[in-house]
């Protein structure tokens, strides 16, 4: 098995030649296999060009993180971040998986990314790794039962006698009485698909003790029925105040398993391989929101995220339909009141010496002008990732809206810090503006 690491953007190399493979490099064969993955997937697009674009003498990463996986060979794809503190694979993977915590709500913890630092891990590994432990705590403390209805031939009658079925298939067995009761059992919905993720997750868990992990799991929900994954009842699933312990296991669950907003996908007619991938944008809008949110906590503002709604045109006549719906990454209200609209971009930033414009797109721009209007707020933000090129600090320049008094601002977060200084960073991007601070 080939497991490979690149970053977005970044090229992996092709043995197209017969005979041993060179270490870093995939051979043709697995090249044709994991393009032809990204072909299948929801998010491969064009001939599986949104996910890798095939030049033959090398694959070419897009704007895609996560792990592509086919047969006999994984590549994972790791996000460009160009800051001090995130010089090494491990490092990137660590702020990845930070990402992902927040803006997925996994709550993985923090001893998780740490052994990272000391093991050989891909994303795939580290959140098979969080889910086998954190799984296996909560099973080895009692499976949630319920109340389910059974059918049973008994020598004893419990709960009500099926007189139809003692009379017909009972009928020359007098010892047995066909019996009809409720009774409590691990065999519900949500450990049907805690069940079906172990036995998914068992082919591709490459440390031994995470097999053993997986491998007691699977001795533990020997109870529960075993369901495709294809066939999961998802939609009798129910979290509450009695299961509400499950409810990240069931968030990781479905990470595997379903495809989210993040594209999860697999093959469930398959053991040959899963894949798990994020689009970046949204993958930093999510985790911009998340922790916006957190910085303001107590204070009377909200974060809507990918609301608002409102169509640009309306067409003439009576009837007229809406055409061009918006919908900004993030609205700061108070109340019903819009009193600040950000977009997220996973773009880079320019230094101003280099591009007065800084290299924001004019497209981005008019946008943001058509929320001002829209949405009857002022302040309009635009938030980028910060990297080294940018020199010593983040960056935060303001620009007035000619013939308006909109203002835009365009704001660098620097994600590889702390999350309580992106938060205070965030919370201080927000709150800076009088109106808001009031």
């Amino acid at each position: 098995m080939t497991h490979l690491s690149v970053r977005e953007w970044n090229r992996v190399p092709v043995h197209n030649q017969s005979g041993p493979v060179p270490a870093g490099h995939f051979s043709r064969k697995q090249a044709n296999a994991l393009t032809s993955t990204a072909r299948d997937h929801t998010l491969g697009g064009d001939e599986g060009t949104g996910i890798l674009r095939d030049h033959y003498q090398h694959l070419t990463a897009q704007q895609m993180v996560g792990v592509i996986a086919a047969d006999g060979c994984s590549l994972e794809i790791l996000p460009k971040i160009e800051v001090e503190g995130c010089g090494d694979e491990t490092q990137v993977r660590r702020r990845l998986v930070h990402m992902l915590n927040v803006a997925l709500g996994l709550d993985i913890g923090e001893g998780a990314t740490t052994s990272m630092a000391r093991q050989n891990e891909t994303l795939l590994d580290v959140l098979i790794r969080s889910f086998s432990e954190r799984l296996l705590a909560q099973a080895r403390t009692g499976l949630p039962r319920e109340y389910v209805a059974c059918e049973a031939d008994l020598p004893h009658l419990r709960g009500r006698l099926d007189v139809l079925r003692q009379f017909t298939a009972n009928a020359v067995r007098p010892d047995r009485l066909a019996c009809r009761f409720d009774a409590l059992s691990p065999d519900v919905a949500l450990m049907q698909v805690m069940k079906a993720c172990v036995v998914f997750l068992r082919r591709f868990a490459r440390a031994p003790a995470i097999q053993r992990q997986l491998d007691e799991l699977r001795f533990l929900f020997s109870d529960v029925s075993d369901v495709r994954p294809r066939d999961l009842p998802w939609e009798r699933v129910r979290i509450d105040r009695t299961s509400r312990r499950w409810e990240v296991l069931y968030r990781l669950a479905r990470l595997f398993l379903q495809r989210e907003w993040q594209a999860t996908h697999h093959s469930s007619e398959s053991a040959e391989g899963v894949t798990l991938l994020f689009p970046m944008n949204d993958l930093f809008e999510a985790y911009v929101a998340a922790q916006l949110s957190r910085s303001l906590r107590g204070t009377d503002l909200s974060v809507q995220s990918q609301g608002g709604r409102l169509y640009c045109l309306l067409e003439d006549g009576a009837q007229g339909k809406s055409r061009f719906q918006t919908k900004p990454d993030l609205l700061i209200k108070r109340g019903a009141e819009v009193v600040a609209v950000a977009d997220t971009k996973w773009k880079r930033l320019s230094p101003e010496g280099d591009d007065p414009k800084r290299g924001i797109s004019q497209a981005d721009v008019y946008q943001m002008m058509a929320y001002g209007r829209l949405y009857s707020c002022s302040n309009l933000v635009l938030i980028y990732p910060f990297h080294d090129g940018l020199g010593p600090a983040e960056i935060e320049a303001g620009y007035a809206i000619t013939n308006t008094d909109d203002r835009l601002r365009v704001a660098s977060i620097n994600i590889a810090t702390d999350q309580r200084n992106v938060q205070r960073r965030l919370r201080n991007l927000v709150l800076s503006q009088p109106q808001l601070a009031g």
